[in-house]
């Protein structure tokens, strides 16, 4: 009973068919009072009298059942006549959509209401979580390192003078509400030995936005408009920054892309200024956050350096949100070799100068016999879930099923966010399930399953 939906709460329909109502009998008693009710008398008359040749009497009940017919067909007139009118609008201004417009309406309402949640990051990992969270709430934000200095991203910042939009050009894409060939145009890379050759089209296209519009904030506001994108996209710092990185025989290593290749053990990383003006906007989001989410990326060179930047870390020190750490699934060569989740969180701790983390989310799949074998060639394993450890640095351990079952070892968006989705409701962020959130949910979840098939699908 699809119609059943239109009545759920939050929609803001029901005033206006409750107004559109009181129109109609309003306007029944004008025109009563404009025909000074001799037109009624005459109508009345000649039903009256159609049913005593039908029936042979004017006895209360026949009388009470005639009424009731001749108000449910009004009524069920006026239903049809919406319901043909609301399908000719939805038809001109979505022709393609195969979602009801009951579901995309109540679908809206409670995004627009959901949460605030701050994302904090880099890399691919990051818009994996993003691609899910956005079916959950429209109050996403992604607050994206701007320290990469590798391929497409590394030659426009070396060129054009501006951040690399690498990362913000992921985050762009996975939050974007557009046609999938759109989001296929922006990932396109050239190829070629030419000035173009490497270059993704995002890249490019981030770039002459960031030009435009006259900085690169105002570029990522006008480039999220046209990918409608479900939240925005803000780096940490406008900053032209540099990840210096210490490693365990002392020597240091400069350049984000670099650093994974030294075959050392990091020690310590730091930004070059070491104290880059935070983006006012993306202070401002995570202010008013009622969910910190970092990762998961790379530990060293996508999550930590968004907490170097001084106005980051503070904000996020200060934040009364719950604060989420996203443990990576596999170790990752270069950078954590033999790290377990109680060793990333050491990590951070010891960048930040105190613990900013209430959960660490581990992953405690496991993975299959021919993927271990693939990745111990590549001498990456899995990061082994030390709770007591975890626990005894002073955040809580989530587990959870958060792989994809495809030929690599990577977070599966849709369990992702039902596992962050699932604290969220646990904690009573936004005063808990409310009623019918448990249907948009569900149906969340189905649409997250649907579009991250078709992804899947479309790579």
């Amino acid at each position: 009973m699809d119609w059943v939906k239109w009545l759920y709460p939050g929609m803001k329909l029901k005033r206006w068919l409750f107004l559109f109502s009181v129109g109609v009998i309003v306007s029944a008693l004008g025109l009563a009072m404009l025909f000074n009710y001799q037109i009624i008398s005459v109508l009345e008359e000649a039903i009256f009298r159609f049913l005593f040749q039908l029936t042979g009497s004017y006895s209360t009940t026949t009388l009470v059942l005639a009424g009731v017919v001749i108000l449910a067909s009004g009524l069920l007139s006026m239903v049809y006549a919406m319901r043909r009118l609301v399908q000719s609008m939805v038809q001109a201004l979505i022709p393609d959509s195969q979602e009801k417009l009951v579901e995309r309406l109540f679908a809206m309402r409670k995004r627009d209401k959901g949460p605030a949640v701050v994302v904090v990051g880099g890399g691919t990992g990051l818009s994996v979580l993003l691609r899910g969270m956005k079916y959950l709430t429209a109050n996403c934000t992604a607050v994206v390192t701007t320290a990469d200095d590798g391929g497409s991203s590394g030659r426009l910042r070396e060129e054009l003078g501006i951040i690399p939009p690498g990362d913000l050009r992921n985050c762009l894409v996975a939050l974007a509400d557009t046609e999938p060939l759109m989001e296929k145009l922006m990932q396109y890379r050239f190829g070629g030995s030419s000035s173009l050759g490497g270059h993704s089209l995002g890249n490019l296209f981030i770039a002459a936005m960031a030009q435009v519009a006259g900085d690169m904030e105002k570029g990522l506001q006008a480039t999220s408009k046209v990918l409608k994108v479900r939240g925005q996209v803000l780096p940490s710092t406008l900053a032209p920054v540099q990840l210096k990185a210490t490693l365990d025989d002392g020597s240091i290593i400069v350049g984000e892309s670099t650093i994974p290749s030294s075959g050392k053990k990091i020690v310590r990383v730091e930004l070059l200024p070491t104290d880059p003006p935070a983006v006012a906007s993306s202070v401002a989001a995570i202010e008013k956050a009622d969910l910190l989410v970092f990762g998961p990326g790379s530990l060293y060179t996508s999550i930590i350096p968004n907490l170097l930047v001084p106005g980051i870390r503070e904000a996020v020190l200060a934040s009364k949100a719950i604060r989420i750490y996203i443990c990576n699934v596999m170790t990752q060569p270069g950078e954590t070799d033999g790290y377990t989740a109680a060793d990333h969180l050491q990590a951070i701790i010891d960048h930040v100068g105190s613990n900013p983390i209430d959960y660490v989310l581990v992953n405690h799949q496991l993975v299959t016999s021919s993927l271990l074998e693939k990745y111990a060639g590549q001498a990456a394993f899995p990061v082994v879930p030390d709770v007591e450890r975890i626990e005894a640095l002073g955040s809580r351990v989530l587990e959870a099923d958060l792989i994809s079952q495809t030929d690599l070892v990577r977070h599966d968006p849709v369990k992702l966010a039902q596992a962050v989705w699932g604290l969220v409701y646990r904690l009573g962020l936004k005063s808990g399930i409310k009623l019918f959130d448990y249907y948009y949910i569900r149906q969340a979840m189905r649409n997250m399953r649907l579009m991250c098939k078709q992804d899947s699908e479309g790579d």
